[in-house]
């Protein structure tokens, strides 16, 4: 059989191309196709008349020493590479709840002290519940990392503090640790991370979530866009090759029945390329569904896709704006924002399949991106991202539509849910609306069509225990030689992409993981964000070859 490739990526998501750069470095052939103009999928940083953007990276935690994302790429040897800014680690997250203000400080033992003092009749509970907590995201891991049969045998044991509490609902996991009610809701706002409310959302996800942060958040110098450069730049470096805007058509199968096997993809222009390993980095209904064939899956996998959700997606507001965003009371920590301590009202407006142009947002994400990176600040100009969650079937009657020229209706919906957002904002920010120099706003269809985001998802298949491993969608599919990797696998956000790719790379080399994070010479450095030389004046950087196609 002919063979162009040893290994095809489709879609160059941090899962993807932690997954191609280290098969590329274990001396694999690899080739990326990546249906975008810009590379990164959720990473990826896009230019709005001048002002930058990055939708889809805030923070990413685990940064510190010992952190085991700084471990990654150190060992992937892209850390040369990267410039990390922590965010303010007096406060990362800002939770406003009403007219209620709580900062989330780095370090467990400075978070719990800082709520205790808050709320000293629960003392005692608020420990408990975030020393749980941590031991359950480190069974997790413990839970990952496990090879071998006396290993994988000892999990019940190694892992029982998840079996005893991580299956329960965020809410019934926190009463039994607490009552207070905006307690609840400060130590549930980071739910916003994962997309589902307190109710729905099994305690072992939003325990990793908050001992993720425990240790502060970093944002990359640069934006996004920095790390799939960085990684890009030791893709190629390895041999490995990237071409963008080059959707994938087809995931090439040969064989029947259980003979079955992949042997490449075809293009979106007809071309095919062989290769014996293809892993894909979209969601299972693109990867499954639509690349591969209904036709081809098993009855079981056909039923598994039927009933499979996908997590929430999002109005995303990007904003420039002429102010002092430190005298309006912002700094490089993000800004959490609910009406009221009822958090499940922000997911209940989720689920409405119609939305209002005059409807009261129950709550909204705000970051001013130009204070996690000064640098990319232009004179007195600073740039904000903030997002609300909806449905996709709110905008779904203009998903036939085309982008750039869909009706009308579509038009004035946005226009007048800007506005929603604006009022949200300027509460919290009294005065912004006036300031702001340019405004836009993506809705879910925007997901879909930029990230090829199944229902314009956030992160994935939706994070109940039905999608979580081992019940969810897992990286190795029924089709020998088809991996998968990304949200829907073993985790969401960069951190948990970026695992599913190593774990791609060491199943395809039946390696250890240790094995895969080989680089020396590479240390991760990172700075505070509030000690960073802002320059006056800045352009916009030159067109690095690093994030062109081949």
């Amino acid at each position: 059989m002919r063979q162009d490739a040893d290994v095809v990526v489709i879609g160059s998501g941090a899962g993807g191309l932690t997954a191609a750069l280290a098969l590329a470095r274990a001396g694999k052939r690899v080739v990326v196709f990546e249906q975008h103009y810009l590379p990164g999928g959720w990473c990826h940083s896009f230019s709005l008349e001048g002002h930058q953007f990055s939708p889809g990276v805030h923070y990413i935690g685990e940064l510190g020493p010992g952190g085991y994302m700084r471990a990654i790429y150190e060992g992937l040897g892209v850390a040369s590479d990267l410039l990390f800014h922590e965010l303010n680690p007096d406060g990362y997250d800002h939770i406003r709840i009403g007219q209620e203000r709580f900062d989330i400080p780095k370090g467990k033992q400075r978070f719990a002290e800082r709520l205790s003092e808050r709320f000293p009749r629960e003392r005692a509970g608020i420990h408990a519940f975030l020393d749980t907590s941590e031991r359950i995201a480190d069974e997790l891991m413990t839970g990952v990392s496990a090879r071998g049969w006396k290993e994988k045998a000892s999990l019940p044991w190694r892992l029982r503090t998840t079996l005893r509490y991580g299956w329960m609902s965020l809410e019934r996991f926190m009463s039994g640790f607490v009552s207070d009610p905006l307690l609840k809701a400060i130590l549930g706002t980071q739910a916003g991370d994962h997309g589902l409310p307190p109710s729905r959302v099994p305690t072992a996800m939003h325990a990793t979530i908050l001992a993720h942060y425990f240790d502060g958040g970093w944002y990359p110098r640069g934006g996004a866009k920095s790390l799939p450069r960085a990684f890009i730049r030791q893709l190629r470096a390895h041999g490995g090759e990237l071409h963008l805007s080059t959707p994938v058509a087809r995931i090439l199968t040969e064989g029947s029945g259980g003979s079955l096997r992949t042997v490449g993809v075809r293009l979106g222009d007809g071309t095919e390329v062989r290769a014996p390993v293809v892993i894909s980095n979209a969601d299972p209904h693109v990867t499954l569904g639509r690349l591969v064939g209904r036709e081809l899956l098993s009855p079981g996998t056909q039923r598994k896709l039927d009933r499979v959700k996908y997590s929430v997606s999002a109005l995303s507001l990007f904003l420039a704006a002429e102010l002092d965003p430190r005298a309006a009371g912002l700094d490089s920590g993000n800004l959490w924002y609910a009406r009221t301590p009822d958090l499940e009202a922000i997911y209940r407006l989720a689920e409405q399949r119609t939305l209002s142009g005059d409807l009261q947002l129950p709550g909204v994400f705000l970051t001013t991106t130009t204070l996690k990176d000064p640098t990319k600040q232009k004179g007195r100009v600073h740039t904000m991202e903030s997002f609300a969650f909806v449905s996709y079937e709110a905008f779904a009657h203009w998903a036939q539509t085309e982008y750039g020229a869909r009706p009308e209706g579509y038009a004035r919906m946005k226009d007048a849910l800007t506005e929603r957002m604006l009022d949200a904002i300027d509460a919290l920010v009294p005065g912004l609306r006036e300031r702001v120099v340019f405004k836009a706003l993506g809705t879910p269809l925007t997901n879909v069509h930029y990230c090829e985001a199944t229902r314009g998802n956030l992160y994935g298949t939706e994070k109940t225990l039905r999608n979580l491993p081992p019940l969810g969608f897992s990286i190795k599919t029924e089709l020998p030689g088809l991996w998968m990797c990304g949200a829907s696998t073993l985790g969401h956000g960069v951190a948990g992409a970026t695992l599913s790719g190593l774990a791609v790379a060491k199943a395809v080399l039946r390696c250890r993981r240790a094995e895969l994070l080989s680089a020396r010479g590479q240390v991760l450095r990172t700075m505070r964000a509030d000690a960073v030389t802002r320059q006056e004046g800045a352009t916009e950087e030159p067109e690095d070859e690093a994030l062109s196609g081949a």
